[in-house]
């Protein structure tokens, strides 16, 4: 056990602290989708030119530029546009950096392993936590290219962070780099350059508690009629007073509409952003609110009434009950999802085997919902699992970080709480302590079922394994009692067990009469016994 890693805590994960619903916007006109498409080419020209002085002034901005740069927005557009074009470049930027110092990192990750590698002796053996030679000296060489190319992109990087140098897109480095071979992506010039300009337009508002209907760029009345804000050079499209375009279609937000509804009756801040889906030819409206903090639940409480504990893999999801003593209840649940095709189809098959897995544990009456800690970041190099690309695509395709904001979002509209765990170690347990044993003619265990045990067992608080072996000796207090055992007040927990009849050991019937007569030779009695000890069931208290 000296070379196993030390387990983190479990934790109960923070419940979600905005929403965000969206609608289409019907029944616009074509001056209503000329007034738009004006608008977000206007202001996104602005954003542009707002990155790019962002971005110039790397780790030197600061209160002094940032007032220069939304004075300077503000002379051609309007104060609350100035404030929402600054404020989304601060983001953009931000986020930038963020991936930069991923980035860093995993190149960081794979020279460790190139050099950890490159001078074992060739066809050495790894082990479980370490990487042999390599096989040939063909590949030791490429390797050692290798190396010197990430170590060279390492320095660069490194040079860029200590600089504050950031490298952003606006429109999307994807999208850019489907210019050139445009017969691959399926796409005319005609279709990329529309995309192009659609994904670099600006037409979004912050919200602004206190004033009408919480935004004053954007605005949505109650009953769906939503007007926009032009700025100075574009006032000549208004066709309503202050400079406002009222467009022609109206809007009602299905979900969410009530909640929504409320906020803007209260002059509450929403914030709005309007895009055009050029596939479809639509345009759509995205409302936000932020939602007061809300504290999660102790970890004890969530352990009170159970847990469902659910094991993440890349195409289904393998789901047990637990009661909140570590006993699995019924049979094992898998919800599938099909990850493959477009990213909304990938998107709607998570969100439809998340809908499944919580209507379950409502009906299960539980309170939480435990799941493993996973983060894949460093996990899936090249140099970490070498040839093993299906591996590699396989990690890639289990959905870590969407599958985390939405179960958590989706989760607290029911009330229910995430507990996650540490993931090291759940389906070698697992497979280890539960597969074998919870396995019967009608009951197929597979493994991952057994993972799914481990992490519920593992969030209760409880050890994976089921129990400790007996005591070595006839008595228990001579060796102890066993390690894993339920705490004191447990119904049901190891001890002296009652006897199996209304009378005490060696006293009469309670009828009076003896059931049997005594037996005639006492060598019976002393003679060894046949039974064998054996394993109670599996249910236990502990």
């Amino acid at each position: 056990m000296g070379g196993l890693r030390k387990l983190a805590t479990s934790f109960v994960v923070p419940g979600p602290c905005g929403v965000a619903v969206r609608d289409r916007l019907k029944h616009l006109t074509a001056q209503d989708e000329g007034v738009l498409r004006a608008v977000g080419a206007y202001q996104g020209a602005l954003a542009s030119g707002d990155l790019k002085a962002r971005c110039a002034d790397g780790l030197e901005h600061g209160a002094r530029t940032w007032s220069a740069r939304k004075r300077e927005l503000t002379g051609v557009s309007s104060s609350r546009i100035a404030g929402a074009i600054t404020k989304a470049t601060h983001d953009q930027w931000a986020l930038a950096r963020r991936c930069q110092a991923a980035h860093i990192q995993n190149l960081a990750a794979g020279i460790r392993t190139l050099r950890h590698r490159l001078p074992l002796p060739l066809g050495e053996k790894g082990t479980k936590r370490a990487a042999g030679g390599y096989r040939s000296k063909g590949e030791w060489f490429r390797k050692s290219r290798r190396l010197a190319m990430l170590e060279a992109r390492h320095a660069a990087a490194v040079a860029d962070w200590q600089a504050g140098r950031v490298r952003v897109v606006r429109g999307g480095k994807r999208l850019l780099n489907t210019r050139h071979p445009l017969t691959e992506a399926r796409l005319t010039e005609e279709q990329w350059r529309e995309r192009w300009e659609a994904e670099r337009w600006f037409l979004a508002a912050d919200g602004e508690s206190g004033k009408r209907f919480g935004n004053e760029t954007i605005r949505v009345t109650p009953d769906g009629e939503v007007s926009v804000r032009l700025p100075a050079p574009l006032a000549h499209l208004a066709n309503a007073k202050h400079g406002r375009y009222i467009l022609t279609g109206r809007i009602g937000f299905a979900h969410r509409g009530a909640e929504w509804a409320d906020r803007i009756e209260a002059n509450r801040s929403v914030a709005y952003r309007i895009h055009l889906d050029t596939e479809r030819g639509r345009w759509y409206l995205t409302a936000s609110w932020q939602r007061p903090v809300v504290r999660t639940i102790p970890l004890e409480t969530a352990r009170a009434r159970g847990m469902i504990s659910v094991d993440t893999n890349a195409d289904h999801f393998a789901a047990y009950r637990l009661d909140r003593h570590g006993n699995p209840v019924g049979e094992p649940h898998r919800f599938g999802y099909d990850l493959s095709g477009s990213a909304g189809h990938r998107d709607a098959q998570i969100r439809h085997a998340l809908t499944r897995l919580i209507n379950w544990a409502v009906r299960a009456g539980v309170a939480a919902i435990g799941i493993e800690d996973l983060d894949f970041t460093a996990e899936k190099t090249r140099e970490k699992h070498g040839r093993k690309k299906r591996f590699r695509q396989f990690i890639s395709g289990i959905p870590t970080g969407k599958l985390k904001t939405r179960l958590v979002s989706m989760a607290a509209e029911q009330g229910l709480a995430i507990v996650a765990v540490d993931p090291a170690y759940t389906s070698l347990w697992g497979g280890q302590h539960w597969q074998k044993p919870l396995t019967t003619p009608r009951r197929k265990m597979s493994r991952h079922d057994a993972a799914g045990i481990a992490i519920g067992r593992r969030a209760l608080g409880h050890p994976v394994r089921r129990r400790t072996a007996p005591p070595p000796h006839d008595r228990s207090d001579r060796a102890g009692h066993r390690a894993a055992q339920a705490a004191p007040g447990d119904r049901g927990r190891e001890g002296t067990r009652p006897p199996t009849t209304d009378r005490p050991p060696g006293g009469p019937a309670p009828s009076g009469t003896r059931t049997r007569e005594p037996s005639a030779s006492k060598t019976v009695r002393d003679a060894p016994s046949t039974q064998q000890w054996v394993q109670d069931s599996l249910m236990r208290t502990g």
